[in-house]
Formats: C-alpha cells, sequence, structure tokens
C-alpha cells in the first residue's frame, strides 16, 4: 500500500461521543491528495471540527514505540512464552482486542518479527528512556506500507498460540514519522508564501486523509472558496499554488485526520506557520513581509545598535509590553498598553528607558509577544477595583473576577509562535497592522540606543488535543508533544509540553527564531524552560538565528533541570550543567538564593528565610529570632556560606576558577556546594546570566519585605535593595534586571502576577508609588501566605516615599555606569577571569559582611583602570577592612561616585582609605569601588571607556 492509496473504508455504525467532545459528525470524506465535494461548509461551520467516522472507544494508552520504520519496541513485553506479535490495523478505527480473544474489527494485521538483533545506536541513543521491552520489526517487504498504516488506528497485540489477545497497546509515532519523512526537514516554504502573482501554501500533516484550504476575504464573514491541497509522498507535506497575490487575505485548513479515542476527525485548524491573524487568531494571515505596507515608515534604513564586542556587554532589562504604558498618563490614550506607546519618545516610560540607556543599558527583553492564547484580543475588561484597605481582600477579588476576560497576561500560552500579538496592536482585526506596529516598536527601542529581546516559549503549548486552541495536535496527533510511557502528554512546564527532540518541532522552534531574527531584528532571545530542549537542537537554532540576521544573536534561558527529561534521562538538554562551551547563557540560581535568602518558590514561614543582603544571622528578624528557628540556617557558618556563593556568582559561577572557601580551603567553583549541586557550573562568563528578581515569584522589594527585621527603615530598604542591584552589576557574566527594581517595584506581595491584572503588575515611572500595601495579593497563588502578608501590607513603615524611590533609581543608574566604564566587571573569558578577579577577606576568619573583590586591568583591552577594587558591606553598620595587599596603592573613588550628582553620597562622604596600612572604612550597607588610574592616563570621565 503506497501512502496515497485509498483506505478501504469502512461505514461503521456511529457510537456515542463521549460528552468531553462536542464535534458534529458528517459523512464521508476523501483520499489523500483528493478533494471530496469543495463546498465551503465546513470553512464556515460554526464548530472547529467534526466526527467523519466515530470510534470513540478506540484506544489512547501508547506505551509502544515507533522506532523507525521498521522497528518497534514495546516495553514490559516479554518474548520467551512462544506469544507472537501483530501489528493490527483499521482506517476507520474500531478494532476491539479483549484480552482472551481475537481481535475483532480490524482492516487486517501486519505480523512482526522478534528482532535479535542491537538496536541502531542512534536509535537506542533516541530512545533510551524507554523501558526494557521486545523489540519488534517488520518485514522489509512490509516497510513500504507505514505511510499508509500510519493514518488509521494501528493496534499492537500481543497473542497467546491460540491467536487469543494477551495484551495490546497504540503506538507512539513520532520515531516512524521522523524516518519515513526525514525529507520534510529541508521544506523552506512552510505555511504561506506570497512571490510574483502567486501565493503558495505548505503544510507537513503525514497522517492526514485530506487536506483542503478555505480562503476568506476578510477576517470575518464567510469563505470565498476551499481549495483541494496536493500530498508529497517523500516529506509529508501538502501544497497548493495559486496563481494570484493574495496578499491582505486569510486561510485556515481543514485537516481530516485519524485520533486516537475519537475516529476520523475533520479539524479547521490555523497555520501553525501563521505570521499573523484575525482577532483572537481565528484565521492566518497571508503576507509578503518585505511589502511596504507592512512596515512603519523608514524601516528599511532605520539603525539599529550594533552588534555586542561580547556577550557579557549584555545588561538586559525585561519588561512587559503592557505593564511599559498601560499607568503612563503621559502616553495617548489609544497607545497605553500597545506596541506603538514605545513610539511615544516623550513619555515618562521612554525617558526612564532612554536614561538607563544613557548609563549603560543595553537590551530591552520583552516578555511574550508572539501570539498568546489567554488574552481577548477585542472586548477585554478591566475590572473595577475598590478603594480598600492595604491588606484587604477586596482588591483582589475584584481582579480575579474578570481575570479571564481581562486584558493582562504574562503570555507564556503560546498559540501561534510566528505572529505578533493581537492585544497589543491597534487593530487586531487586520493582520496587517501588527506586524506593522510591533516592528515600529523595535524601531523605537534601537533609535533609543537599545537592542530588542524577545521572551519565546518553545517548550509548551496552551493546548493539546481535539480542543480549539490545540493547532499543532489537531494536525499531527501524537507529534508535537512529548509524551510519557502511556501517551499522555506531560506537563512538567506547566502546559503541554512539546518535543522539540522530533524532527518536525525541532524544525519549527529553529524557523521560528529564525523569522523573528530576520523580518523583525530581535537582537537576543530568552528561552523559557530551556532546559526541556536539546543542547543539539540549540545550537542548531544559534547558527540559523546569526544566518537570518546577519549578525550574532545572543541566546539566553532557564535551565533548570527538572521533569521528564531531567538529567538526562531523552537527550543531552539545554541546561546549566549540559551547555558548556556551547556560549548560549542560562540564569543562575545560586547567587540570586544566597543573596535574598530561602528559594524562589517558597511560601509561608519559609519566605522569612534571610540571606546575604537582609539579615542573615547579623540582623536576624522576628521569625529567625524565635526559639522555634532553624539555628544552623541563622549560624554565622551558614553566613559564610552564603559570602561563597555570592563570591561564586561574582566569579561569573565558572566551575573551574578557583577561591578561598569558608573554611580556608583552595577549591573550584564545582566543589563549592549549592542545595547538592555544584556552585559553579559556566565554562566561560558569557554562558552564566546573574540576576536577583525576574517576573517569576516576589519582587526583590517584596522579597525583603518578608526578610528584613521589620523596625528597617525605608532609606535601608532602599539600600538593600541597591545592594543586591549592586552584587549583579559586579558579577562577571551577563546582567539581567527586572523592570521597576530600580523604582522599589513592588506587586503587593504577590508570587505569581501571571494572571493577576494591571492593579498587581502596575509600574509608576515617575517614582511616586511602588504600588506597596493595595491589597492582598490574588487569592489562587497566594491565600496560604495571607495570614504571614496582611501584617506587613498593613506596616506603614515598610512602604517608600518618592524619596527613597528617587535614590534607588539614581544609584541603579549609577551601577549602570560603572559597570560600562570598564571591561573590568565584564571579562571575555573563563581565563580572564581566573587570572585577574581575586578576593580578599576569604576563609574562616573573614569578616562576612563584607565582600572585597580585586581585578586586575594591567593590559586588558578598555579596561580603564590598572585596577579595580570593589567593597560591599552589607552590614547596617559600617565596617573596617584591613587589605594588606592594598597598602601603599594610589586608590581613589571611582569617577561615578566623586561626582555631585551621584545617588548615594556615602562612598564620597563617609569612606575612608588609609593607603599605609591598606585600611578601608566602608559606610553601613553600602556598595562602593576604588580604581588606580592608567599609567598611561588619568582617570576617565564617567561614562567613558
Amino acid at each position: 500500500m503506497t501512502p496515497t492509496d485509498p483506505f478501504p473504508f469502512r461505514t461503521p455504525r456511529l457510537r456515542r461521543l463521549t460528552a468531553a467532545l462536542a464535534f458534529a459528525v458528517v459523512g464521508g470524506f476523501a483520499t489523500p491528495g483528493v478533494a471530496a465535494t469543495l463546498d465551503t461548509a465546513a470553512c464556515n461551520a460554526d464548530a472547529f471540527a467534526a466526527v467523519l467516522h466515530a470510534a470513540p472507544d478506540s484506544p489512547t494508552d501508547a506505551s509502544a514505540y515507533w522506532l523507525d520504520r521498521r522497528l518497534l519496541q514495546w516495553p514490559g513485553q516479554v518474548t520467551d512464552d512462544g506469544s507472537k506479535f501483530r501489528l493490527y490495523h483499521a482506517a476507520d478505527g474500531g478494532i476491539i482486542a479483549g484480552v482472551g480473544r481475537a481481535v475483532t474489527g480490524a482492516d487486517g494485521a501486519v505480523a512482526l518479527q522478534v528482532s535479535r538483533d542491537a538496536v541502531p545506536a542512534e536509535l537506542a541513543q533516541r530512545f533510551r528512556f524507554i523501558g526494557d521491552g521486545v523489540v519488534l520489526a517488520l518485514a522489509s517487504t512490509d516497510t513500504a506500507r507505514v505511510p499508509g498504516l500510519l493514518r488509521g488506528q494501528l493496534l499492537l497485540v500481543r497473542e497467546d498460540a491460540a491467536g487469543n489477545v494477551v495484551a495490546s497497546t497504540t503506538l507512539q509515532s513520532p520515531g516512524a514519522l521522523d524516518d519515513v519523512y526525514a525529507a520534510a526537514g529541508s521544506i523552506d516554504d512552510l505555511g504561506a508564501t506570497v512571490a510574483a502573482d502567486t501565493t503558495g501554501f505548505r503544510l507537513w500533516a503525514p497522517t492526514a486523509r485530506d487536506v483542503s484550504l478555505c480562503l476568506y476575504d476578510a477576517g470575518s464573514g464567510t469563505a470565498d472558496s476551499r481549495e483541494p491541497m496536493r500530498f508529497d509522498a517523500t516529506t509529508g507535506a501538502w501544497s497548493l499554488q495559486l496563481p494570484t497575490d493574495r496578499s491582505g487575505d486569510y486561510y485556515t485548513y481543514l485537516v481530516d485526520v485519524f485520533v486516537p479515542g475519537t475516529g476520523v476527525v475533520r479539524n479547521r485548524v490555523t497555520d501553525p506557520y501563521s505570521v499573523s491573524l484575525t482577532t483572537d487568531s481565528k484565521r492566518s494571515y497571508i503576507a509578503d513581509l518585505d511589502d511596504a505596507a507592512l512596515k512603519p515608515a523608514g524601516w528599511d534604513d532605520a539603525p539599529r545598535p550594533a552588534p555586542l564586542a561580547a556577550p557579557t556587554d549584555m545588561v538586559i532589562y525585561e519588561l512587559h509590553a503592557r505593564d511599559f504604558s498601560r499607568d503612563d498618563a503621559t502616553v495617548s490614550d489609544a497607545n497605553r498598553g500597545k506596541y506603538l506607546a514605545f513610539t511615544e519618545t516623550g513619555s515618562d516610560g521612554m525617558r526612564h528607558l532612554q536614561a538607563l540607556a544613557d548609563a549603560g543599558l543595553t537590551d530591552v527583553h520583552l516578555l511574550p509577544v508572539f501570539d498568546l492564547a489567554t488574552v481577548p484580543e477585542s472586548g477585554c475588561v478591566e475590572p473595577a477595583v475598590p478603594d480598600a484597605a492595604p491588606d484587604s481582600e477586596a482588591q483582589q477579588a475584584a481582579v480575579m473576577a474578570v481575570a479571564a476576560r481581562d486584558c493582562f497576561n504574562w503570555g507564556y500560552d503560546p498559540y501561534h509562535f510566528n505572529a505578533p500579538e493581537g492585544s497589543f496592536a491597534s487593530d487586531a482585526s487586520d493582520g496587517a497592522t501588527r506586524i506593522r506596529e510591533f516592528r515600529a516598536m523595535v524601531q523605537a527601542l534601537h533609535a533609543a540606543g537599545l537592542r530588542v529581546g524577545m521572551d519565546v516559549v518553545y517548550n509548551h503549548t496552551t493546548a493539546s488535543g481535539q480542543v480549539e486552541r490545540s493547532v499543532l495536535d489537531r494536525i499531527v496527533p501524537g507529534y508535537y508533544q512529548r509524551l510519557d510511557a502511556h501517551g499522555r502528554v506531560t506537563t512538567s512546564t506547566c502546559c503541554d509540553n512539546t518535543a522539540t527532540e522530533h524532527l518536525m518541532m525541532g524544525k519549527l522552534m529553529l524557523d521560528s527564531a529564525a523569522l523573528w531574527a530576520r523580518e523583525y531584528r530581535i537582537d537576543s532571545f530568552r528561552f523559557d524552560l530551556m532546559g526541556h530542549q536539546p543542547r543539539d537542537v540549540m545550537e542548531q537554532l544559534q547558527v540559523r538565528v546569526d544566518e537570518a540576521a546577519g549578525r550574532h544573536v545572543n541566546l539566553i534561558g532557564e535551565g533548570w533541570n527538572f521533569g521528564e527529561v531531567a538529567d538526562g534521562a531523552r537527550f543531552v538538554q539545554a541546561s546549566q550543567l549540559s551547555l558548556q562551551g556551547s556560549g548560549i547563557g542560562t540564569f543562575s540560581d545560586r547567587a540570586r538564593d544566597a543573596i535574598r535568602g530561602g528559594g524562589a518558590g517558597d511560601k509561608g514561614a519559609a519566605m522569612f528565610t534571610q540571606g546575604y543582603v537582609n539579615g542573615q544571622h547579623y540582623a536576624p528578624n522576628t521569625v529567625a529570632a524565635s526559639p522555634d528557628s532553624d539555628a544552623e540556617a541563622n549560624s554565622r557558618d551558614a553566613l559564610l556560606h552564603a559570602a561563597d556563593l555570592v563570591r561564586a556568582g561574582l566569579a561569573g559561577t565558572l566551575s573551574d576558577y578557583v577561591m578561598t572557601d569558608r573554611t580556608g580551603a583552595a577549591i573550584p567553583l564545582s566543589r563549592l556546594d549549592y542545595k547538592g549541586q555544584p556552585a559553579g557550573y559556566a565554562a566561560q562568563p558569557g554562558e552564566v546570566v546573574n540576576y536577583v528578581e525576574n517576573h517569576d515569584n516576589q519582587t526583590l522589594f517584596d522579597v525583603n519585605a518578608f526578610k528584613l527585621p521589620l523596625d528597617t527603615s525605608r532609606e535601608d530598604r532602599a539600600r538593600v535593595q541597591v545592594l543586591a542591584l549592586a552584587l549583579n552589576a559586579f558579577s562577571q557574566g551577563i546582567a539581567y534586571f527586572h523592570a521597576g527594581g530600580e523604582l522599589l517595584r513592588s506587586k503587593s506581595l504577590d508570587r505569581n502576577s501571571f494572571d493577576s491584572g494591571d492593579w498587581f503588575n502596575r509600574i509608576d515611572w515617575t517614582g511616586r508609588d511602588n504600588h506597596f500595601g493595595t491589597g492582598l495579593p490574588p487569592a489562587p497563588d497566594n491565600r496560604d501566605s495571607w495570614p504571614q502578608m496582611a501584617p506587613l501590607l498593613a506596616d506603614p513603615g515598610i512602604k517608600p516615599t518618592a524619596r527613597e524611590i528617587a535614590f534607588t533609581r539614581g544609584a541603579f543608574e549609577d551601577l549602570l555606569r560603572i559597570r560600562d566604564s570598564s571591561t573590568l566587571l565584564r571579562m571575555r573569558t573563563a581565563d580572564d577571569v581566573a587570572q585577574r578577579l581575586h578576593f580578599h577577606n576569604t576563609g574562616p576568619d573573614q569578616n562576612p559582611l563584607v565582600i572585597a573583590g580585586h581585578i586586575d586591568g594591567d593590559g586588558y583591552p578598555r579596561a580603564g583602570f590598572a585596577e579595580v577594587l570593589y567593597l560591599v558591606n552589607v552590614s547596617p553598620e559600617a565596617q573596617t577592612l584591613v587589605i594588606p595587599e592594598a597598602a601603599g596603592k594610589d586608590y581613589a573613588l571611582h569617577p561615578v561616585h566623586r561626582t555631585d550628582t551621584a545617588a548615594d553620597p556615602r562612598p564620597r562622604d563617609a569612606a575612608r582609605y588609609d593607603a599605609a596600612r591598606g585600611r578601608f572604612v566602608v559606610p553601613a550597607r553600602t556598595a562602593m569601588v576604588y580604581v588606580i588610574a592608567t599609567n598611561q592616563s588619568p582617570l576617565p570621565p564617567v561614562g567613558e571607556d
């Protein structure tokens, strides 16, 4: 049977469908490559899917695996009892395989032989996560039937000598599909492609019986026509070429496909390669992205910031597109919360970003701005939030009442990876508008000297299976998602995991990232839960985006190691411990947790666990001082260990960097413990992203609200914030900051504001309010901690005034200027760090309240200084530190500290350096930098390298 042979379709009696699948039931469908009567009824139907032949009782448990077109493996099954194995098939479903009985309802069966040969090494490696079990092989004469078999129901059955069922399962098919259709990896025109007077469409759907195209001349209204598509047996793709330019029109696909547990279904779906869509992603948009109508004025010749000399030059600001302008009164009403807000250069928000850029910020990383599933693109509602007490439940109740219909979400709910989100556009109904306005946003940020980074989420989809927002799984069921040992979609990432280890899911990610780099001039990418993706695919992606952009594109991501892929269970991951030497950066939790205390997901009493900057051991809060506290966690030894972890972060989390630890031993950071893992894991400083807060979990200010002693003054709360920001700014590696951290931003203690609406995600660029004490945070993720939160929110002494916010903003800008002034704070290689960075005041007899890092600048390109010495005192009191190696040296305060406009006067007014003895007096809760001028020149002015 060839891939285009018609199945001998039966017409089984329609059985009762499960209540969860409310599809219309219609008759007949076409054979592959041959259209049925091409009326447009299915294009215009209210239902997004229709059952053509029902098989609701067909098994869905998929415990066996196709390894390639010839081999299958069935974990847990034995071969020494005389059993026979057969692969039953039925085009429409209906196979019944009761244990102890003969199989009925099948169209036929393929006999399988037990393979005694070793599984080929490449397959054995790919499928190493499969449990032990029998390996079965198709006869060579049967492998040609595989493409056709994959279009219907398949059931692998183990039979006894009498032909009765011993066990049965359906199969996971990606291995076979990747083998049979390996040529699909070279397709370069998936989606809609507009050329001179022609429009082409190509969709990969190798298991579909038929695919046709619905064409619409608008984002709403009925279809103009329905066109048949042709199947290519080599690639598994369906294609159609129209002899007209359909730019500006819309389309969907009708895909007839067998779905286990349902039957043969006609799915109306949008294109996974959509470059734009109409409102709420109902229809895909046809566009030539080089069309002048899709570009803002001046786009083709618009300048953009030059590529950075090294990844460590990156200073990143993580920002949500809606947060940026939703509450900025200086932005026009029409543009608030929209892409075009970034084009209003005189707004408070853009003036703030410009000031940060002038100080040394290089990148704005936007939280997801690709097409999202959960924000209504028209008619979203805004809650009427009452004026209530700082610790009231009323505010969150109002927000949560409309959370599903409001205008806000972080956006980690991908719908279409290649299209801009419509809720940020001025008109979501027009597919051209979001393209043009997204580009205008990028153009405006580039004009401000800021590179644009994009937060991308390829590790999961919003939905899978036969639900409307499931796109990929309704085109090729069971392929794009990662499945567990029984064929269920894994959800370790919070949602329905994708399988980028599969050829065409990996290709989709690569193609998508390349499109953003090429067509929207994205300068860098931040990958959500990157550890769920293979390292080799991420390395391929690096090559692709660099080629697409014509320059280097920086890649960073979350390299967390968990879930079904943990510890390399399925492939070598793009995770913290597996990316050494790749040049791809991962976020480090080592210094983050040491600086802040506790862990990112703490709840209840654990939220009060103190860290290095907020009082561990030296300034205990009420919980730490209680008789029931963890004495070990609050001990001097714990503080010494935290200081070591902070130093590890300052040294770029480099695995081979040697440092004297708290015991006095000289050890590489790979031997310094972080919760049972190596504190140092990076091979090069550009492979680590240093941060102390981001969109996840509480803001830094809110973290410190829990951890600092209650009597901590507003001024000192601001100073503690700056200490954490300073340790991040002084760390080797990539510097990453959360928008509003420099404004003491609060989310009123919300630990997970992904769906908490505008109210709990506000930013005030004027610096008048940080929004602490604006109500108890939303119940779904915070209710259990309300008893601990309420007293803090009600305490008027915690909330800062405009004075403390202004201090923090100014101090942060000064930190950026200091980092920007010298490459010594952003060295290029691990050898540079090893040879030039040295920590004073270490070992068992140290003063753990002061970090002292010395960097030798002799001969280093663009060092600016012969030496740099930074001192960070986290104590509420001034500290004196004697550094014998500093005696007799000509240290002076960094030029930024010496200016009259320096935000923090303490380094200038209260710090002391006795050169004769190498004695430093470091003011309370102060971060400061001393430098020695080069022999060739005096100290450079502020801002010059």
